[in-house]
């Protein structure tokens, strides 16, 4: 549950988003509109403010997955069932598809440079309160607010890739944020299981939140102004959600995240019950995983200016076709880690193409499409997980995958589809 890639992890006029935040009250101050040193796009500067929000995302992202290898030990320190710890993952999810649309609402006179430390430091407030919380409920308020800014984050740097590299490199810019956001995952996953056996549940997020003081004091360093669109109006999201190209992404964005999630937040029994596999054997999966959705990220860099929503569709297929396969051959543990990494591939394509399709559907209003996708993925991701929640308390580990990846081909076909009915703008 993430997942995210959530989202999530491109645009024409300013192009560039990646999956899939809010609460703008730190103590960093907003300067509309300001006029720091601007950065000359393509420069080696703008290359080095992309890899800083990169860190961003890496950060976000393995805050909202560390949780998922502590849930056990965070249950029993503050004496709350398993079910109920969950909340910590299912709850920033809920958080994050509400305070997307309202940040953008809100926040369009605030220089985005300043927005993205300010939000950075929540991130860090988050994992600090959840280090010395003394109750769930606390543990519950700190994680709602991680979900807000985890919301406002993607609304707010899906556009900025090329805004800080310019449009010749706003295609490669999404897919280096992408790889962020496999990082994270990269991370946060074996890093919840190890630093919790290390030092517990407490230290573990206390090292959480260090780390995301380091990326923004880098933050700090790199980042140049980053003004405002200016367009952030109700009228701007309608407008989005009007249009057929924006309409058909949703769709399909939405489906391909209900299966993806239908089955990853029940990778770890599968492959503990059904493959056989120890949990060391799991997290060293998980890293694989992140590792594969890297380069897939880095791969789709180059697939997406040739065709954002053909290159969804085929990796899709594929996605779809490696979760049948767990579900038929899983059992084989080889087998069931080489579909694993192959898994983690062509997501890292499929993931970041949610966002350049629904970002080059609306090219003149880029943060308005960025909060239209982050609301309709993390719905989307949540439905996965209580579907995939359903079926297992129902049937069996390989139903779940087996459906999962009939959901995951729909998306496929539904993007097969739009390729003959729709046009994207066209990318550098």
């Amino acid at each position: 549950m993430t997942e995210l890639d959530q989202a999530t992890p491109a645009q024409h006029a300013s192009h560039v988003r990646v999956v899939t935040a809010s609460s703008c009250s730190a103590a960093v101050p907003i300067e509309p509109v300001a006029v720091r040193d601007a950065v000359e796009p393509g420069g080696r500067r703008g290359w080095a403010s992309v890899g800083a929000v990169a860190l961003g995302a890496f950060v976000i992202v393995m805050t909202e997955t560390l949780p998922v290898g502590l849930l056990p030990q965070i249950a029993d320190g503050l004496d709350v069932s398993l079910g109920l710890a969950g909340l910590m993952v299912l709850v920033p999810g809920f958080s994050a598809a509400v305070s997307a649309p309202l940040f953008f609402l809100g926040s369009g006179r605030f220089n985005r440079r300043s927005v993205i430390l300010v939000l950075g430091l929540t991130v860090l407030v988050s994992n600090a309160v959840v280090a010395v919380a003394p109750n769930f409920v606390l543990v519950l308020i700190a994680r709602m607010l991680f979900g807000a800014t985890l919301g406002a984050f993607w609304t707010v740097v899906s556009p900025v890739g090329p805004k800080l590299v310019g449009r010749a490199g706003g295609t490669r810019a999404i897919t280096i944020i992408a790889a962020g956001i496999s990082g994270g995952t990269v991370v946060g996953l074996p890093a919840g299981q190890f630093l919790g056996n290390l030092v517990g549940w407490r230290l573990a997020f206390t090292i959480a939140a260090a780390a995301t003081l380091l990326v923004v004091v880098a933050q700090t360093v790199v980042l140049p102004s980053i003004p405002p669109d200016g367009r952030t109006h109700l009228r701007d999201l309608v407008g989005v959600v009007t249009r057929p190209a924006a309409r058909f992404g949703m769709a399909a964005g939405a489906v391909v995240f209900i299966g993806q999630f239908t089955a990853w937040t029940y990778i770890t029994p599968f492959l503990m019950d059904h493959t056989q596999l120890s949990s060391g054997a799991i997290s060293l999966l998980y890293v694989v995983y992140g590792c594969g959705g890297i380069v897939g990220s880095i791969v789709a860099g180059s697939l997406f200016p040739r065709g954002v929503i053909g290159s969804f569709a085929g990796a899709a297929t594929v996605v779809a076709a490696l979760l049948i396969g767990l579900a038929c051959t899983g059992s084989l543990p080889w087998l069931a880690g080489l579909l694993l990494v192959l898994w983690g591939l062509f997501w890292g394509i499929v993931n970041p193409g949610t966002l350049v399709w629904i970002l080059d559907a609306a090219p003149e209003t880029p943060e308005a499409a960025s909060a239209v996708n982050v609301t309709n993925l993390q719905i989307a991701l949540a439905a996965g997980s209580g579907l995939g929640a359903i079926l297992v308390s129902s049937t069996t580990l390989q139903t779940v995958f087996l459906a999962a990846g009939f959901i995951v081909l729909t998306s496929a076909v539904l993007a097969a589809v739009a390729a003959r009915f729709v046009d994207l703008a066209r990318r550098q």
